[in-house]
């Protein structure tokens, strides 16, 4: 039962942590390199958070939606 634990330390710690200590050990070269794995992934959520609204904005250009207050069964 022991091996079976460290079976899973093994594979957190020395593969699915890997890139992790990699993007560690690049932020003491280039903290820039580094921190661009941030900006790529705030980038993404804004281009998706842009998508979404104009989404929602052209709904609601066409009225496709419903807002009468009776538009659930619960209410």
């Amino acid at each position: 039962m022991k091996d079976f634990f460290y079976a899973i330390q093994d594979l957190f710690v020395d593969v699915l942590f890997a890139p992790l200590d990699a993007l560690r050990a690049l932020e003491l070269e280039n903290w820039f390199l580094a921190n661009g794995i941030s900006w790529l992934f705030t980038i993404i959520g804004f281009v998706a958070m842009v998508y979404w609204m104009k989404q929602l904005k052209s709904f609601n250009d066409n009225n496709e939606e419903d807002k009468s207050i009776s538009s659930h069964s619960f209410l």
